[in-house]
């Protein structure tokens, strides 16, 4: 089918754009650059602009929607502008030009209210309790797709937890960079127990999204490698294959989401030029369990990952390595 992916030229837009065209599929990409993958059609702008969007899904069939404000701080009115205005105005060019399957890729974080998700599957979306602007506004985007979901436009809402892989800047390189420096503690120990998700399972499970839609839609559906491990045991795993020291000190959880709040404060008078250190969203997320039953995603996509964690690891030592 002709498909159009919004940000695709981001660490995981991009492994979904390639899964696509290996797929078969004709692909349009729209973001503000270009996606440097072999085979798909760039659409260069903003997914805020309703005209461009218009001519974006214009003859299209499917549609999956990755394009979104990711950061733990940033102006209140930038993250709905883009993630909620954007799908908003996506949404209704899609109805308008007949697709037929729309994939919302969604977070975890949108069901997350600060306390451990053990063995739970896709709770509600909450933008009422979620934690942080990112949060609140990806909440507010799923309940809106999942809202347009019809017999004439399958939805569904994904989920990728923790996606990681060789190439990724905004978790991978920031754990390394930060446990080079000597800047990356573990909260109470790093004994959370917490799933992620390799990047090629998380491109896969969002195509087969797009597959299965017209069986799936209505729903949402948490995406991760099903191997939940203590979160220091993973943070270890990623610096040795990078070739740095794993974070050996230790900070009491309640202390980390003290400073995170303070922090944010600071943050919002004089922003930094990069992420802040900690938050209070970063703490909860890095001393609290987050580990989801896999089993209705599994059985209803149709899917399961091929790449287990210490593949991964191996695959990202192998490109630390060059």
């Amino acid at each position: 089918m002709i498909v159009l992916i919004t940000g695709a030229s981001g660490f995981l837009g991009r492994a979904v754009a390639a899964e696509l065209v290996a797929a078969g599929h004709e692909v349009r990409a729209l973001q503000r650059r270009p996606t440097g993958v072999a085979g798909v059609t760039d659409v260069l702008g903003s997914v805020t602009d309703p005209e461009l969007v218009e001519r974006a899904v214009e003859g299209v069939e499917g549609v999956v929607h990755l394009a979104a404000k990711v950061s733990l701080t940033g102006d209140p009115r930038e993250f709905h502008t883009v993630n909620v205005g954007g799908t908003r105005l996506l949404l209704d060019a899609a109805e308008r030009a007949g697709v037929s399957r729309f994939v919302q890729v969604s977070s975890p974080s949108v069901a997350h209210a600060g306390s451990a998700l053990a063995g739970v599957g896709a709770e509600p979306a909450s933008p009422e309790h979620a934690r942080g602007d990112y949060a609140r506004t990806k909440a507010e985007a799923e309940l809106i797709a999942l809202a347009r979901d019809s017999d004439a436009m399958c939805v569904v809402a994904v989920r990728p937890h923790l996606v990681w892989g060789p190439g990724d800047t905004q978790l991978v390189e920031r754990i390394v960079d930060r446990a080079r420096r000597g800047r990356l503690p573990l909260l109470d120990g790093g004994t959370a127990l917490i799933d992620s998700t390799y990047v090629d399972n998380a491109a896969s499970a969002i195509v087969a999204a797009l597959h299965r839609a017209d069986a799936a839609h209505g729903s949402a559906y948490v995406i991760t490698n099903g191997e939940p491990r203590p979160v220091g045991d993973l943070l270890a795993g990623i610096c040795v294959a990078a070739g740095v020291t794993p974070p050996r000190w230790s900070v009491p959880a309640g202390l980390a989401r003290a400073a995170g709040s303070a922090i944010e404060r600071v943050w919002a008078i004089r922003p930094g030029t990069d992420e802040p250190p900690m938050t209070r969203f970063l703490a909860e997320q890095l001393s609290t369990a987050h580990w989801f039953d896999q089993r209705d995603t599994r059985r209803d996509l149709d899917w399961a990952p091929t790449v287990s964690i210490d593949e991964g690891l191996a695959r990202l030592a192998a490109h630390y390595a060059g």
